[in-house]
């Protein structure tokens, strides 16, 4: 216990590696839908979107991400190992025009140094609160405190208990989403986690309310092979969630999932209605990033973004849309 005490106090409080700045050539998606210029889907308003390449190759495998300052200021994970920021730009008619300052970060251990191993580094969810970033890994099952300060994005200050039994983990299908809830709700501000498709004996993904009132392991319902990659609490409390299917008969899928805020506690199944589901004859791909915020004019807005694993036959995508009704 003392060496490892004092190992922590010599440890420095900055990362040794420096942040890469890095060049982002975004072209604008302008319907959603291919072929048309339907802009409803469901309660969703489409609001624009980008398709973004890069020349630095670390750019991609996005897992996750939040918004600083709504709709604005980034700050988000990708499954190999790197933290990255930017700021979206917007037209003249405030549709997304592409991303300025993006910079990528190597997360570094202990001693300040990055292993640039997935194994140990494979970040899929991100929540933000002030200046604190907490982070899910899989694999490496953890989840994980960081002071944010960009370009020197150091070691974590400390890890969390994730309360979920850590042998009902899958290796490669463990906590995909982190957020914090509505301050001011029923869960009192308190951080949730989703897992991904480890699930228990009645095919239920394992989740759980880190802290507060409610503190305690839950499960959400799955359906239809769709797997958990993120997900946001909406204002009243209810939970969106991002989930992805793959089959090789239909390719790739995604839908959004509103979880009822009053089925998340200890011992419940959480569960709730879809809103939307979008297959290959839309503008997507390997769909991994959601995030929730608010508009200047109180309008609910629901942002996603796709991983695409350093693969040339993916693309990394920003969508925007509008939930109505909010």
């Amino acid at each position: 216990m003392l060496v490892a005490l004092v190992f922590a106090l010599a440890a420095p409080a900055a990362a040794q590696e420096p942040a890469i700045s890095v060049p982002v050539k975004a072209t604008p998606i302008r319907h959603f839908a291919v072929g048309s210029h339907e802009t409803r889907f469901g309660p969703l308003e489409f609001a624009g979107g980008l398709s973004m390449t890069s020349p630095v190759d670390h750019f991609g495998a996005f897992s996750s991400f939040r918004f600083m300052s709504p709709g604005a200021d980034v700050i988000g994970v990708s499954d190999t190992g790197f933290w990255f920021f930017g700021t979206l730009t917007r037209d003249a008619e405030g549709r997304p025009a592409g991303f300025s300052d993006f910079s990528m970060q190597p997360m570094v251990d202990g001693a300040g140094s990055s292993t640039r191993e997935k194994w140990t580094t494979d970040a899929e969810g991100i929540a933000v609160k002030d200046d604190l970033a907490t982070v899910s890994f899989e694999r490496v099952q953890r989840i994980a405190e960081f002071e944010i300060e960009r370009g020197a994005m150091g070691a974590a200050i400390r890890d969390l208990d994730f309360l979920v039994p850590r042998h009902e983990l899958r290796n490669n299908r463990g906590f995909e989403t982190i957020a914090y809830a509505p301050p001011a709700g029923r869960l009192d501000g308190a951080r949730v986690v989703v897992a991904e498709r480890s699930i228990d004996e009645n095919g239920n993904c394992f989740a759980a309310i880190l802290e507060g009132p409610h503190k305690g392991v839950f499960t959400v319902a799955r359906s239809d092979g769709f797997d958990i990659t993120d997900g946001a609490f909406l204002p009243d409390g209810d939970l969106l969630l991002l989930e992805r299917r793959f089959t090789l008969a239909q390719g790739v899928a995604m839908r959004l999932r509103r979880i009822d805020g009053a089925t998340i506690a200890p011992g419940s199944v959480a569960d709730g209605p879809v809103l939307f589901t979008a297959g290959m004859d839309y503008q997507i791909d390997n769909m991994e990033a959601l995030d929730v915020w608010q508009r200047a004019d109180g309008a609910t807005m629901v942002s996603l973004m796709s991983d695409d694993n350093h693969s040339l036959l993916q693309r990394n995508l920003y969508l925007e849309f509008r939930l109505l009704g909010e």
